[in-house]
């Protein structure tokens, strides 16, 4: 039987539609991969620079160059305006971001620190979890972040007060709502100050073979689709 082959335009758009489906998400993941990687060599090169000390008159860099740095803040927490980021869970339990002021030595410059993690109470959906923080003077290191991470709100925004459950928090709406004079930046706070948080921030970073996995998978899926048009064409042809 002569082997030949039916063109139909039906099969032919489905598979162009996959086929471009596939290169547009695998192009995609791809891409993000790469951004992960430039962060990874960003918090390498950043992690070897020395320490940024924040005290009063500090000249601060330029924001860009600031993130992934390593700083040491000295200062006076702010113990009434810690507020906490729900939905933050840690090894799959269900937890909050603690997140308290700290004004800058000899300045009324003030730091939003992201001291670390505390679990939620499940009977008690709206206690918060009880942790020890410092008075006075006190020497916070951590690394910057341009801000604390940004998830789906979920209903409407709850206002920023002392001790407010927050789905998120922009830097400029503490400041407004606190009256604190506010650095542009955040620092993950790091090390164990014995104070009943957990500081296994999650590494921006993390995820590259994940995201090169998914884009070999929709690659892949274009690839079926293009196979699959033609081996369907010669096939029907020889029926």
């Amino acid at each position: 039987m002569p082997i030949s082959y039916r063109f139909r335009w039906i099969p032919f758009v489905a598979a162009m539609l996959a086929m471009a489906l596939g290169i547009v998400l695998g192009n995609w993941q791809t891409g993000r991969a790469a951004q992960k990687e430039a962060i990874e060599a960003t918090m390498a090169a950043r992690t070897m620079a020395t320490p940024l000390v924040l005290a009063s008159g500090t000249p601060l860099p330029d924001l860009g160059t600031l993130e992934y740095r390593r700083v040491l803040a000295q200062g006076e927490f702010v113990r009434e305006w810690t507020v906490y980021l729900e939905n933050r869970p840690y090894q799959g339990v269900p937890g909050f971001y603690v997140l308290t002021p700290l004004r800058i030595a000899g300045s009324d410059r003030h730091l939003l620190v992201m001291r670390g993690w505390a679990p939620r109470n499940m009977a008690d959906r709206t206690r918060v979890p009880e942790f020890s923080t410092p008075s006075g003077a006190a020497s916070i290191r951590g690394v910057a972040r341009s801000d604390v991470g940004k998830l789906l709100q979920l209903g409407q925004p709850q206002p920023v007060k002392p001790g407010a459950l927050l789905q998120n928090l922009d830097i400029g709406d503490f400041e407004r709502a606190s009256g604190l004079a506010m650095l542009p930046f955040v620092l993950e706070q790091t090390g164990d100050d014995a104070d009943g948080l957990v500081r296994d921030w999650p590494r921006p970073s993390a995820g590259v073979d994940k995201h090169r996995g998914y884009a070999f998978q929709w690659y892949a899926l274009a690839a079926t689709a293009l196979i699959f048009f033609i081996a369907t064409g010669f096939r029907r042809a020889s029926n």
